[in-house]
């Protein structure tokens, strides 16, 4: 499908997420358990808070979809990218799906996410182009660092994590996400 078709395709199912994978296959992703919404809004107001602050790149949320070189259409829990590479995109195509890999990627492991599925996402990120992209496994209190050309990093238990480049100074305090009510 392109921009516009997949675009009349998530419009006709209001109530679902949609992603492709390279291959074409059409995944469903549904709601999340709320609890899992609470984590993710933890780590997304801390991304934002430290993009703001830092002032080089914007963030996403997981409602954002992009469309990477292998023409995947992926949306990961939260992202960000530099703005010297969106200036990159034309005017009109901003107002679009970008075809545009970002470089920093946060996915948040929910209770019905099978790890082997997630951890080939992570792989299928880092082959677009991401940069640096943390799994986070609330269950194991583990953080899973994902770098090009290196064997993934494995945290565990982790209360906080520090990226170094792209997002170099941003620390992600874990104890909100592993428990979004203390």
């Amino acid at each position: 499908m392109n921009d516009d078709e997949f675009g009349r395709f998530c419009n006709e199912h209001p109530d679902l997420s949609f992603e492709i994978t390279a291959d074409g296959e059409l995944i469903v992703t549904p709601q999340t358990f709320t609890l899992t919404g609470a984590r993710n809004n933890k780590i997304a107001y801390q991304l934002e808070g430290w993009s703001e602050r830092d002032n080089r790149g914007l963030t996403f949320d997981s409602s954002t979809g992009w469309v990477l070189p292998d023409s995947s259409r992926r949306s990961p829990d939260a992202a960000w990218i530099l703005k010297a590479r969106i200036r990159q995109i034309d005017a009109q195509s901003r107002e679009r799906f970008w075809h545009i890999c970002p470089d920093f990627v946060i996915e948040l492991r929910s209770s019905t996410d099978r790890l082997r599925i997630l951890r080939e996402k992570m792989l299928m990120w880092l082959s677009n182009g991401v940069q640096l992209g943390w799994l986070i496994d609330p269950e194991r209190h583990a953080v899973e660092i994902y770098r090009p050309g290196t064997a993934p990093q494995i945290l565990e238990p982790v209360d906080s994590v520090t990226g170094g480049d792209p997002v170099a100074g941003f620390t992600l305090d874990l104890r909100r996400v592993w428990d979004p009510m203390a």
